[in-house]
């Protein structure tokens, strides 16, 4: 089915520059705190956001059957209840209100005094309620190099990896929104060839280069949702920098998986791109060998081409940027992904995050993480001011980017920042 908001040839009235992540054919949704103290849900194009809140009290939606609350509250949950073909006539109707030609809230001033903000003006919130979250470990040549380091290059794959999505429950309390900072976290690790943990700040923290998708309400208890319906129930994706603390993580992890090392922070970038609008970006699926059991095998185009970057910011504002990576290096899809996870009849939410995974390139510079180009810290990674990282050191700010381009648009995410802080002294 066509989407009329995904028509590469659209302008838009509003002032967007030819390198922005948002133009009209984005339209991306998220949540917001307005200038007035007001938390709303919203959109933006180029360097405005919109607040759908008050589009829809001013009556630009009166033909989309939505609740007259839908946009006045401070998660996106119950939008993303409403499913696919409700996002898609919004999503489309935003489109048509901005575009060049029509006058509608172009030329009433007053009405865009209160729809309109300037990015500086708002305070990016987390857009939804994250009841559960899935963290995936699906990129092969990441769990490639990860097996090579600590177990036999030889067989760097454990059994399972090649039959299925490997997955872990995590943390929905400790993800935060682009720009909001953490500390270094504190546990028990074990020193090289200590007999006895020690208890104190991590000396190891690292980013993880992934991305997420927010499901909407999905399926009943019991019942599994087949693979090729799967992309129906997947509302749109954000960049996801999952925080590890590695020296943490090699002393817990035996024998039920990550725990505190993964609990303490995990980063996401606040506005959600639809799947919708990534249409346009689709791509063939690295070829899957041996071939999956029948309820995970698809046809068709399930990758995404999206291009990924993480900049590692030392204290003193110097930037280097440390990977570039791409989505569609993913080894299992999206759809495999949600198909493996309700197989057993496990029950999605609106809202429920799922993580892709650290995502690896096939060569050094794609690494989606620390620990991987630095090779256990034995290759420190040189930074544009002289400085040197095994690890992400105290004050630096790990900064992840993803954008989509073909010769006609250029689709973003903007980014998702974090700083990194000292620990906190702990008192017993």
């Amino acid at each position: 089915m066509p989407i009329p908001a995904n028509d590469p040839t659209r302008k838009t009235w509003l002032p967007v520059a030819d390198n922005s992540d948002f133009p009209i054919q984005n339209i991306p949704f998220g949540v917001f705190l307005t200038r007035d103290d007001i938390i709303t849900i919203g959109t933006r194009i180029g360097d405005y956001a919109i607040d759908l809140g008050a589009l829809h009290q001013l009556g630009y939606f009166k033909d989309i059957p939505l609740t007259d609350d839908i946009f006045l509250q401070d998660t996106l949950n119950d939008f993303i209840s409403d499913g696919q073909k409700t996002w898609r006539a919004v999503r489309n109707r935003i489109s048509e209100i901005f575009e060049i030609s029509n006058d509608e809230l172009k030329n009433n001033k007053d009405h865009k005094d209160v729809v309109l903000f300037a990015m500086n003006e708002i305070e990016m919130q987390l857009p939804v309620q994250i009841g559960d979250y899935t963290d995936f470990y699906s990129s092969k040549e990441h769990a490639t190099n990860v097996g090579s380091m600590f177990r036999d290059p030889e067989n760097a794959l454990l059994p399972n990896w090649l039959h299925l999505p490997v997955g872990y429950h995590g943390r929905s309390s400790t993800i935060i929104p682009s720009g909001t900072p953490i500390r270094r976290p504190v546990g028990q690790t074990i020193p090289k060839e200590a007999e006895k943990p020690v208890f104190g700040p991590s000396k190891l923290v690292d980013f993880e280069l992934e991305m997420a998708f927010i499901t909407t309400d999905a399926n009943v208890l019991g019942e599994p949702i087949p693979v090729h319906e799967a992309e129906d129930y997947i509302f749109g994706l954000v960049l996801f920098n999952d925080w590890s603390a590695r020296d943490i993580q090699k002393w817990e992890y035996v024998p039920l998986g990550p725990f505190l090392a993964k609990s303490f922070a995990s980063t996401i970038s606040p506005w959600i791109v639809t799947l919708d609008a990534l249409e346009p970006f689709r791509v063939d699926s690295p070829s899957q060998e041996p071939e999956p059991l029948p309820y995970l095998q698809l046809n068709g185009k399930h990758s995404f081409d999206i291009s990924l970057e993480v900049d590692l910011i030392t204290n003193d504002e110097s930037a280097t940027t440390v990977t570039k990576s791409n989505f569609k290096y993913m080894y299992w899809t999206m759809a495999q992904q949600l198909a493996h996870h309700t197989i057993n009849g496990c029950k999605i939410n609106s809202g429920d995050m799922m993580g892709s995974g650290t995502i690896s390139g096939p060569t050094p510079d794609s690494y989606g993480s620390m620990l991987e180009l630095s090779w256990q810290g034995k290759n420190p990674v040189k930074l544009n001011d002289g400085s040197e990282r095994r690890f992400v050191e105290d004050n630096d700010t790990v900064v992840l980017r993803g954008y989509c381009k073909n010769s006609s648009v250029r689709i973003g995410f903007g980014e998702a920042a974090t700083k990194l802080l000292p620990a906190l002294e702990f008192k017993n």
